[in-house]
């Protein structure tokens, strides 16, 4: 059996891809079981385009999925270019809840596809796991929080997002339990150089 080999899209069928994407998202959130063609649809693609690209609701899901991992993951090295290792950590916390919100919009969804695949944990845990380790590093060595915590530590103290229900005024609350984590690794920080 031959192994298929990735090959780079065009850049049509690229952004064809995107806007599938994109709109999946969008539409997924608002409704679990939002209808494959109406998906297509509003993405102005065909079904034989959206099917090349996602062959079963399944397929889409986890892209999505796997997309809005990637693009929290991909904040963490961006934001430590321009910001100080603390602010950079604070900032990527609220992309995470963000994430988080966007994660409960589409648990529905996201129960179906993984029913029969049961890999959600595996497509999120090496980004954000690599994300969170990058950055506590860098706070360690800037010595702006306390020594030796890991990512497990960190998604243990952060794990209360997942609580906050997205219908209601998340943000202040997020906003609050990010700030009591900052505050918790921060206790116990070496002091900066004078």
């Amino acid at each position: 059996m031959r192994e298929k080999r990735e090959t780079p899209l065009r850049s049509d069928a690229q952004r064809n891809r995107e806007r599938i994407l994109a709109v999946a998202l969008e539409e997924l959130t608002r409704c679990g079981d939002a209808p494959l063609s109406a998906i297509a649809k509003k993405a102005c693609v065909g079904q034989g385009t959206f099917y090349r690209h996602f062959p079963s609701r399944e397929a889409l899901v986890m892209e999505v999925y796997r997309h809005e991992v990637r693009q929290v993951a991909d904040a963490a090295p961006r934001l430590l270019e321009t910001l100080p290792p603390e602010r950079a950590l604070r900032e990527w916390m609220d992309h995470l809840a963000r994430y988080a919100m966007t994660k409960v919009g589409l648990a529905d969804a996201m129960r179906v596809a993984t029913t029969s695949h049961g890999t959600l944990k595996s497509v999120a845990h090496g980004p954000l796991t690599s994300a969170i380790t990058l950055l506590l590093e860098a706070n360690e060595r800037a010595g702006t929080i306390r020594p030796g915590l890991s990512s497990d530590d960190f998604m243990l103290a952060i794990a209360g997002l997942w609580l906050i229900d997205p219908q209601e005024e998340w943000q202040p609350r997020a906003a609050r339990l990010l700030d009591f984590v900052m505050d918790g690794l921060r206790a116990g920080a070496p002091r900066k150089p004078a």
